[in-house]
C-alpha cells in the first residue's frame, strides 16, 4: 500500500471512526483502525465489537492495500502535522512497519494484519429507509437526556426507537427512560419504516450518531434488523448493535388525567430552580414547589447549608399544590423546551407530572416528584 492524502481529510476521517475506538484494550486489533487504499480512496474502519464506523476519503493511491495501526497513536500524530500538510504512507514489506511521511517529519508504525480485523457488516438488514436529517437530530437530541446510566436495567440504556400512531397518523418515535424522568418524541413515518421491529439503540451509539450527523443537512439513510442498525450519511457508514432486551411498556406511566395546569415562563422558571438548588444536598437535589394564588413558590430547606426561596408569577387556576421534584431533572426538561412557557399538567403531589411544549407538539415529557 502506497498512498498521498490530504492532512484534513485524513484527520475528519479519523476523528469519526477513532471515537469508537476504547483506549483500553484486552483484544490488540480493537485498538487498531483498518485502513484499505484502492481506486484512488481509502476507507477507515474501527470498531468496539458493538459499533463499527466506516469512512471513505479521496486519496492519491499509487499501490492499492491495506494495514491496521493504531487508531488514536495515528489519530494524534496527524493532528499535530501542519495544517495543509501532505500526508505519504506507504506499507513496506521487509520490517511489518507503516511509514509515514510528512515534510521532514517521519514516523514508522507498528501494525497488525488486516485479516484479523473483525467485520460488522454481515447480515440482512430487514428495513431500509430514509429520514432528513433535522428528525434524526430532533429524535436524538430531545430524548436521550433521559436515558439511563444504571447498567443493571440495560434495557433503560439507550432510545426506543419504533412506529407508533398519534391522532390518527403514523409516526416513528423515540423513547428514553431513566425510571425518574421519560422524554417522547414524534416525527413522521418515513417510508420503508411501517412494520419495522421496536428497536434499543445503545447509548454510545447514540452519541457517536449525534456526533456524525451534528454538521449535515443531508438526508440519513437508516437500516435495521431485530439486532442491528446502521446509518449512513455522505461517506460514513455506522452499524452498531442492539441492545438484546425488552423496552418496558411505557405508555402505562404516561398520565392521561392531569387536570390542574400550570404555565410558566420557562427561561425565568430554569434560572430560579437553578439559584435555589445551590443548597439543595447533593443526594436527593429536592426542590419544593408551592403553587397558587397566581404564582410558585420554589424552596430548598438542607440542614447542613441552608434555605433559600424563590416566587415567581404564575397561571394556575386550582387548588393550591405542594410538590417536590430534583432539580436536575427540572433544568433537563426545561432545556429542551422549545417555547417561551413551560406548561405543567398534574394530579397530585405522589402521581407523575407531564410537561408539555407548545414550541413542539410532538414532544412530551413525564417527570417523577419526590418526597419534600
Amino acid at each position: 500500500m502506497r498512498l498521498v492524502i490530504e492532512r484534513a481529510a485524513l484527520l475528519k476521517a479519523l476523528n469519526h471512526v477513532a471515537s469508537v475506538v476504547e483506549r483500553r484494550n484486552t483484544i490488540p486489533i480493537l485498538s487498531n483502525v483498518l485502513l484499505q487504499g484502492a481506486d484512488g480512496e481509502l476507507k477507515l474502519t474501527a470498531t468496539d465489537l458493538d459499533i463499527e464506523v466506516v469512512e471513505t476519503v479521496k486519496a492519491d493511491v499509487a499501490t492499492n492495500g491495506g494495514t491496521t495501526v493504531l487508531a488514536h497513536v495515528f489519530n494524534d500524530i496527524v493532528r499535530k502535522l501542519p495544517d495543509g500538510a501532505q500526508i505519504e504512507v506507504s506499507l513496506g514489506d521487509d520490517d511489518g512497519r507503516m511509514a509515514l511521511a510528512s515534510g521532514p517529519a517521519n514516523f514508522a508504525l507498528q501494525v497488525l494484519p488486516p485479516d484479523d480485523f473483525p467485520d460488522m457488516s454481515a447480515g440482512e438488514m430487514s428495513h431500509s429507509f430514509t429520514v432528513p436529517a433535522a428528525d434524526v437530530k430532533k429524535l436524538i437530541e430531545k430524548s436521550r437526556f433521559a436515558i439511563s446510566t444504571e447498567e443493571t436495567r440495560y434495557y433503560l440504556n439507550g432510545i426506543y426507537l419504533h412506529a407508533a400512531e398519534s391522532d390518527g397518523s403514523e409516526m416513528l418515535r423515540a423513547v428514553a427512560t431513566d425510571g425518574h424522568r421519560l422524554a417522547q418524541i414524534d416525527v413522521a413515518l418515513p417510508k420503508g419504516a411501517k412494520g419495522m421491529p421496536g428497536v434499543i439503540v445503545p447509548r454510545k451509539t447514540v452519541f457517536e450518531v449525534s456526533k456524525m450527523i451534528e454538521d449535515t443537512d443531508t438526508d440519513i439513510k437508516v437500516e435495521l434488523s431485530s439486532s442491528k442498525i446502521r446509518f449512513s450519511v455522505g461517506d460514513i457508514v455506522l452499524t452498531s448493535k442492539l441492545i438484546d432486551g425488552t423496552f418496558p411498556d411505557y405508555q402505562r406511566v404516561i398520565p392521561d388525567g392531569n387536570d390542574k395546569v400550570l404555565a410558566v415562563a420557562n427561561s425565568e422558571f430554569a434560572a430560579a430552580i437553578d439559584r435555589v438548588s445551590t443548597l439543595s444536598s447533593d443526594k436527593g437535589r429536592a426542590v419544593k414547589l408551592k403553587i397558587g394564588g397566581g404564582k410558585v413558590v420554589l424552596s430548598v430547606n438542607n440542614p447542613d447549608s441552608g434555605s433559600a426561596t424563590e416566587e415567581l408569577a404564575a397561571n394556575y387556576k386550582d387548588d393550591e399544590l405542594e410538590i417536590g421534584f430534583n432539580a436536575r431533572y427540572l433544568l433537563d426538561i426545561s432545556g429542551q423546551l422549545e417555547s417561551e412557557q413551560a406548561k405543567f399538567l398534574f394530579a397530585d403531589p405522589g402521581s407523575p407530572t407531564m410537561v408539555r411544549d407548545d414550541g413542539e407538539a410532538s414532544a412530551l415529557y413525564v417527570l417523577m416528584p419526590m418526597r419534600v
